[in-house]
């Protein structure tokens, strides 16, 4: 199934928006803005842009909530092409996540060692969990160890152990009975974690899944929905492009398909590339609009333990929302969207690795005013995604150097 590129964009989008929180917090971490001054015009005005910066900087984290939907959407989306093309084996499909998800982590746990990283903790017997991936178990201990960030790699892997359940009730029950069951289930977990039974809060960040499910599900769900949209969008475009080209030439129907193939390709030259109904809602702003609307309502999710079950689910389908139409507008810019869709493509790598060197970056420059601050991450942001693409590219070719039967998957 062909790459959508605002989706790439989307996604680079969310891991720069995570790069840009971990840098803002530990840069500012000390610092207190200013009285607001109203004294003037100018004054006032450069009062509210600080503010509304400020206030924006520190949503940042629900970027990570962005990511599991966009995470599920692509996930349900490829598998789907997959399963549907009948060459399809979840033996194998395990085999190439592994293949995809642990060499690049494991990486990433020798680029501990290098120079300009933070290094807040020491090598000890928890770096073998942490390899393995089961930074759940003994939780507090292990869930943030020398990487705070591979918290989403033990969620990611339970999401794609029981991915081929979720698979099976999605295709049965359809797209959205499907959702509406999975934010059930995860929001009634939730409910006893955080109010029944309260477990440590890096259960519900996304130590136990399921916590987590709502997002992942809603994804899928989209996911769904945009290749029923477009298939039927396409149909409905062959069929006014058959009745547009009239009734058959009395002189064959070589004439006639010559008259269908010019309405098609006038249709196409008119209207562009095929948009399915959740592209023109997600690009063209009406999802954008929607975002901005809804996220103050989500922000008051966090006023009580009650209120929280939803809470991240909420903002982060408002940052995904948002996230989303900002990547529509960009897309019309096609050399940015081509940069911002690489990062995303390569998200995973910059994921990995961007923490500790951001923080060693961070704890050496502070305070700075506003302006440098952002100067200095748009560069940095470029340095560390052009070293999380070569070390993903550089990673992904050597595995396919050593297993040349089966390919690494992204997604």
């Amino acid at each position: 199934m062909k790459r959508l590129q605002w989706l790439d964009v989307s996604k680079g989008l969310a891991i720069l928006f995570v790069v840009y929180f971990h840098f803002f917090r530990t840069v500012f971490e000390h610092y207190q803005l200013p009285p607001a001054d109203w004294s003037g015009l100018v004054a006032a005005m450069m009062s509210i842009l600080r503010g509304g910066w400020w206030q924006v900087s520190g949503l940042g984290f629900h970027a990570v909530g962005a990511f599991i939907i966009l995470s599920g959407w692509t996930l349900m989306q490829s598998t789907m092409g997959r399963a549907e093309s009948g060459h399809f084996a979840w033996g194998a499909w395990y085999g190439a996540r592994f293949v995809r998800l642990y060499p690049m982590y494991w990486v990433a746990h020798i680029v501990l060692v290098s120079p300009f990283v933070a290094r807040l903790e020491p090598v000890d017997g928890r770096i073998i969990l942490s390899l393995l991936g089961l930074r759940f178990i003994d939780i507090s201990m292990n869930f943030m160890y020398l990487n705070a960030a591979w918290w989403y790699f033990s969620m990611l892997i339970q999401f794609y152990l029981i991915f081929p359940l979720l698979f099976w009730g999605a295709r049965k029950f359809g797209a959205w009975p499907f959702f509406l069951g999975a934010c059930a289930l995860g929001f009634f977990v939730r409910y006893l974690m955080l109010d029944v039974y309260p477990q440590h809060g890096f259960w519900i960040l996304g130590g136990f899944a399921i916590c987590r499910l709502p997002e992942f599900a809603l994804g899928m769900a989209l996911g769904m929905w945009h290749v029923g949209s477009t298939r039927t969008q396409r149909a409905q475009t062959a069929a006014s492009s058959t009745e547009l080209a009239g009734p058959p030439s009395p002189f064959g129907t070589h004439i006639s398909s010559q008259r269908v193939a010019a309405v098609e390709g006038a249709a196409r030259r008119e209207a562009g590339p095929a948009t399915s109904r959740a592209e023109r809602f997600f690009l063209r702003g009406p999802g954008l609009i929607a975002g901005l609307i809804l996220y103050p309502l989500a922000l008051k999710l966090y006023d009580n333990g009650i209120a929280y079950v939803f809470c991240d689910f909420g903002t982060g389908a408002c940052c995904f929302l948002a996230i989303a139409g900002i990547a529509g507008l960009i897309s019309r810019v096609a050399g940015l969207a081509k940069i911002v869709g690489l990062v995303g493509v390569y998200s995973y790598g910059l994921y990995l690795i961007h923490q500790p060197y951001v923080i060693w970056l961070g704890l050496r420059i502070r305070p700075q005013p506003i302006s440098v601050f952002l100067f200095i991450f748009l560069i940095t942001a470029a340095v560390l995604s052009a070293w999380g693409i070569f070390l993903e590219k550089t990673t992904n070719a050597l595995v396919n150097n050593l297993l040349p039967v089966r390919k690494t998957a992204r997604s």
